[in-house]
């Protein structure tokens, strides 16, 4: 009976801080912590702020929260699990709980899908998890998190980007307001976007694009000519000319012009992003890949080009999720990956990201449509793509096209610490670990250019492996104390280029999302700002909260 009365009063105290995170005067909304962003990241960093019963307020720009890990990117990049804690773990293990229902296999048996979901214990052995998932089935694990939590969450609110935005006072955010009217106060803020608007708006430093490899004496950042991982590079010889071999044509759509760099030098270039489709092959479940108003098939003549010459590996990434679905990424040297074409995204204004936005997605529609209907794809490739098309189930209220790009990178923050290869190879010590990562360093290409020999070739993706699973530092989620005191960056920490690279997995945002919420918890108990946060006591939170901040190798 002590029990339950414990837990009915811990009910209680939450939905008293929680229904208590919104006081709208004159549509003015204030709360202790204010969070702006609707990813992965926001949702677990809002859980983490009420259960540590501090009233939180979600300011999502995005209708439907989750991010990636709602929009697409079921085939969930973990590296090592052991190292993924707390509200992370607890998300994979709902994920698990939702799988275990007989229900939920409309479309496939769950014998027939067999373990590819990578089911494995909980690190204290009493729960399970799953890692692969369909994306209604992680938008609605989300969902319940807000629920249960009575957080409170504004959707289809745009932060106002103008000089008058942010209010600030002595090195502290104040408020924001957004584009509706609306105005946020609180305490404490946390930019849990994949573009930084609020940071960049607030006037901390950040930077775009990769650093040369001189500035933080790094091997795998900068200009990587000549660098070729994985096998998403030209390996035959195809000419980008629009007759063959004969340079006057002009280049085919899709090739630059522009010098690609020397080895090791910065560019301002953003590795390719793309949508991580939800495919099905199921007859009931699938809808024909549609042809786009601007459909035009000289887009991919440099990728009839590749089948011509004998490339057969249009399939290798279409991972399967329950269901007899798909998470379709980017695979080979012409693939989803709208390769240049999203350098103005991180700085563009809303209009122009919209237009970004919608061009990747004409792009990879007309991409499937080509792949499926075009005489130039080899017939035993036409004939299988035909097997596929848009799941029917999913993101049902946007034509079943995911409702997030794959914001791969965009600004990232320079703070009170870097992190960079040498610490993603532990090669030097974190004295402040608030989680850890442990994927492979991993950039997608960033640019397709014409060699000196006169024939394509792509730049830009890398894939390092950590020598084991890292540190992350606490400074890497604050800003310099001089530019902003109450501002925490779960998702566009401060890191290098190539760092991010392995930084940037789903699971690794959730883990961070919840560290920075409690470390904005202990700075409004002390009336501190973010920097001064005592690690020592942060410390202890976090592993009160099962966060993993050292392998048992360590």
């Amino acid at each position: 009976m002590k029990k339950k009365i414990m837990q009915l009063c811990t009910v209680m105290s939450l939905i008293v801080y929680s229904c208590s995170n919104a006081k709208n005067e004159n549509n003015h909304y204030e709360a202790d912590i204010v969070i702006y962003g609707g990813t992965s990241s926001a949702i677990i960093a809002a859980v983490e702020a009420v259960q540590s019963q501090k009233s939180v307020v979600i300011v999502s720009p995005d209708k439907h929260v989750g991010g990636l890990s709602a929009g697409g990117l079921g085939f969930t990049d973990t590296g090592n699990k052991s190292v993924i804690g707390g509200l992370a773990r607890e998300f994979y293990h709902r994920i698990y709980r939702h799988y275990e229902q007989d229900s939920v296999w409309k479309w496939q048996s769950r014998n027939e899908y067999g373990n590819k979901g990578q089911g494995t214990p909980a690190i204290d052995g009493d729960a399970r998890t799953m890692w692969i998932f369909e994306p209604h089935a992680a938008e609605q694990v989300f969902e319940d998190f807000i629920k249960e939590n009575n957080i409170t969450i504004f959707r289809d609110e745009w932060l106002d980007r103008g000089e008058k935005g942010v209010i600030e006072e002595n090195g502290r955010i104040q408020a924001f307001r957004t584009l509706s009217g609306k105005m946020f106060s609180g305490k404490m803020f946390i930019d849990a976007t994949y573009e930084g608007d609020l940071m960049a708006a607030a006037g901390v430093s950040y930077h775009v694009g990769r650093e040369a490899n001189a500035t933080y004496g790094e091997k795998w950042n900068g200009v990587q000519v000549g660098v070729l991982h994985h096998r998403h590079w030209f390996m035959k010889d195809i000419s980008p000319y629009k007759v063959p071999g004969d340079s006057s044509s002009g280049l085919l759509y899709g090739v630059s012009s522009d010098h690609p760099g020397e080895y090791g030098e910065g560019d301002k270039r953003l590795q390719a992003y793309c949508f991580r489709m939800c495919l099905s092959n199921h007859p009931d479940n699938r809808v024909a890949f549609p042809k786009p108003d601007n459909y035009n098939p000289e887009k991919y003549e440099l990728l009839a080009r590749v089948f011509a010459s004998g490339w057969r590996e249009t399939f290798q990434k279409f991972d399967p999720i329950p269901n007899r679905k798909t998470d379709t990424n980017n695979h080979g040297p012409f693939s989803t990956d709208y390769i240049g074409m999203n350098y103005d995204y991180p700085e563009a204004s809303y209009e122009e990201r919209a237009k970004i936005v919608q061009a990747h997605e004409d792009y990879q529609k007309g991409l499937m449509y080509f792949l499926a209907n075009d005489l130039k794809v080899p017939e035993d490739v036409r004939l299988r793509m035909g097997e596929w098309g848009l799941a029917k189930d999913e993101f049902v209220d946007n034509g079943n096209w995911p409702h997030q790009l794959y914001i791969r990178e965009a600004r990232r923050m320079i703070g009170q610490y870097v992190m960079t290869e040498h610490d993603t190879f532990s090669d030097r010590p974190i004295s402040d670990p608030v989680g850890m990562g442990s994927y492979t360093l991993d950039s997608h290409n960033v640019q397709r250019y014409v060699k000196d020999d006169g024939y394509v070739q792509n730049e830009g993706d890398i894939g390092v492996n950590p020598k084991q699973p890292y540190q992350i530092s606490y400074g890497s989620l604050v800003p310099k104390k001089e530019e902003c005191q109450n501002l925490l960056v779960p998702v566009c920490i401060s890191s290098s280029h190539i760092a991010f690279g392995s930084i940037r997995m789903e699971p690794v945002f959730m883990i961070l999302g919840q560290s920075a919420a409690a470390a904005a918890v202990l700075a409004i108990d002390k009336d501190l700002a973010v920097q001064d946060v005592d690690y020592t006591s942060l410390e202890k939170v976090l592993i009160a909260r099962k966060q993993v901040l050292n392998t048992p190798s360590l």
